[in-house]
């Protein structure tokens, strides 16, 4: 089974994700700059979800670019994580629309968690298929990234339900994590570039 289709699926899938969340952000009534302002909130979780959803995207493809074999618990792994990556548009217009209230931050940071172990469990799949793949075995060069990454999104579910600051521990968690993440594997980057110049040759 080659993974042409897999990429191909996941891409499309990501970039209807990305249309979806854009066309919450409904026209303004008024025509004036306070119009445009009273959107911040809607705004501002939307930038935030269009970061995440990219961070996906180009970790997706250097997952995909080092995968050699795909079988069916892979396909099932990938549709697990496309799944919750779906439901990004859904707790991000909720968010937005809330002024980021305490259960619309909770629910983002649930999705974004779940997001998160199904990665993870995406990956394990891809090694357990292929077990002397390096590059595969060795990619989250950043395991404990990933841990920092969920053990924040439990602390951005529960926050928002204790009340007080909550909301806004959550929001900074997950702008955090986000900038933390911007970075794709570089190990894999490295491994993009030699095959590229190998073909070149």
């Amino acid at each position: 089974m080659t993974k042409s289709r897999l990429e191909a699926f996941s891409d499309g899938v990501l970039a209807i994700i990305i249309t979806i969340m854009v066309l919450e952000l409904k026209v303004p009534l008024g025509h004036e700059w306070a119009d445009l302002g009273a959107l911040w909130p809607k705004f501002l979780s939307y930038a935030l979800s269009f970061v995440y959803v990219a961070i996906y995207w180009n970790n997706h493809h250097h997952l995909l670019h080092a995968t050699r074999t795909v079988n069916g618990a892979i396909l099932w792994a990938n549709l697990h994580l496309l799944f919750w990556l779906s439901l990004f548009p859904f707790v991000t217009a909720w968010a937005g629309e809330s002024g980021f209230l305490p259960v619309p931050m909770a629910s983002y940071s649930a999705v974004a968690l779940a997001a998160a172990v199904a990665y993870a469990v995406l990956h394990r799949q891809l090694v357990r298929a292929d077990p002397d793949n390096v590059l595969l075995v060795n990619a989250p060069r950043n395991a404990r990234k990933m841990q920092v990454s969920i053990a924040a999104y439990l602390i951005g579910f529960v926050a928002p339900l204790l009340g007080g600051w909550g909301s806004w521990v959550t929001g900074a968690m997950l702008v955090g994590i986000a900038l933390m993440c911007v970075v794709p594997d570089s190990q894999i980057e490295r491994a993009i570039q030699q095959g590229q110049g190998r073909a070149q040759k």
